[in-house]
């Protein structure tokens, strides 16, 4: 059986810089790619300068072909993994969906995130549509829009003050591209008195305190706000909700990783080494930022760090990772 210099479990943005950025100093890494992507249904990418608008589906494949086409230490597995092990700080074993085992020295996640989203009937045949997480990647192309709506709800209970950190985050966003803004308490009293407070010295920002029943699409690209106690709908151009998330896989249980308040690995800067000894997470499953060229600068800097702890292993000298 081979031993890898790192196993890298993801074939997104972040697994395949961390592949590219290893390839550099010939290590060897197996990349095991699901083809499973939290922006499968997004077909266009944003903030990478000569990649604008790039279809991520068009990304990811030129992206492993130039890899593969250049480097020869870089072995791409198009299946899941279902159980990784530590042995030690050099020695992990993966074992991916068909049961087959292997052998690496270090170990780094670049397992994406999965979204729970909050309980509203139509909200998950609008999301990436109309339904956004993030107004960096989307919403410029809706500037000028009337009206634009915060969906503050969550699938758990969270702190109302955190929930109003995160409504103010997301409405100032959304102010800078529509010229009025909704902000959706969903029935939650004390969330819409806290937005209230936060929202008192904007004119154009509306707390609607009503519980939502359903979300639909509308004319014009828009979007339906119904609400349970029957009284008069309204209309968004566009809705942004940042909605829980939690790593992909069962890696951070099976590891003992720690984790942020917000579900994230904790995965320190700048080389992003987790809390288990050799163990390096990259991309969405680190960090609240959950875009593209975050991904890829987490993947590169996620791979020099094992990169250093190899080297350091190989040649015996203390790691500054």
């Amino acid at each position: 059986m081979a031993f890898y210099d790192v196993a890298i479990i993801g074939g997104g943005p972040a697994g395949l810089t961390a592949a590219a950025t290893l390839a550099r100093q010939l290590h060897t890494a197996v990349v095991f790619d699901s083809k499973k992507y939290r922006n499968a249904i997004s077909k266009e990418m944003h903030m990478i300068p000569s990649l604008e608008g790039k279809d991520p589906a068009e990304f990811r494949r030129e992206a492993r072909e130039g890899i593969t086409s250049k480097y020869s230490t870089i072995e791409f597995q198009d299946v899941g993994v279902s159980k990784v092990q530590k042995k030690s700080d050099a020695h992990f074993v993966t074992t991916d969906t068909t049961g087959k085992t292997w052998k690496s020295r270090k170990l780094l996640l670049a397992i994406g995130s999965v979204d729970i989203f909050p309980r509203i009937e139509g909200f998950d045949g609008l999301w990436g549509t109309r339904i956004f997480h993030c107004l960096f990647c989307k919403g410029y192309e809706d500037s000028g829009a009337a009206s634009a709506g915060v969906l503050a709800a969550a699938p758990v209970a969270l702190p109302a003050d955190m929930m109003v950190m995160i409504a103010v985050h997301a409405a100032a966003n959304a102010a800078q591209l529509a010229r009025r803004v909704t902000l959706y308490a969903h029935g939650d009293k004390a969330l819409a008195a806290g937005l209230k407070a936060a929202a008192k010295k904007q004119a154009e920002w509306t707390v609607e305190p009503r519980r939502i029943r359903r979300l639909a699409a509308a004319e014009g690209e828009s979007v339906t706000v119904d609400f349970e106690d029957g009284t008069a709908s309204r209309t968004e151009k566009f809705l942004v909700n940042q909605p829980l998330t939690v790593p992909g896989g069962p890696f951070v249980g099976q590891l003992g990783l720690a984790t942020s308040p917000l579900g994230d690995i904790q995965a320190e800067p700048p080389f992003h080494q987790t809390s288990v000894r050799g163990v390096f997470a990259a991309g969405d499953c680190m960090t609240p930022n959950k875009v593209v060229p975050t991904a890829i600068a987490s993947g590169s800097n996620a791979a020099v760090g094992a990169s250093t702890q190899l080297q350091s292993e190989k040649y015996g000298f203390k790691s500054v990772v």
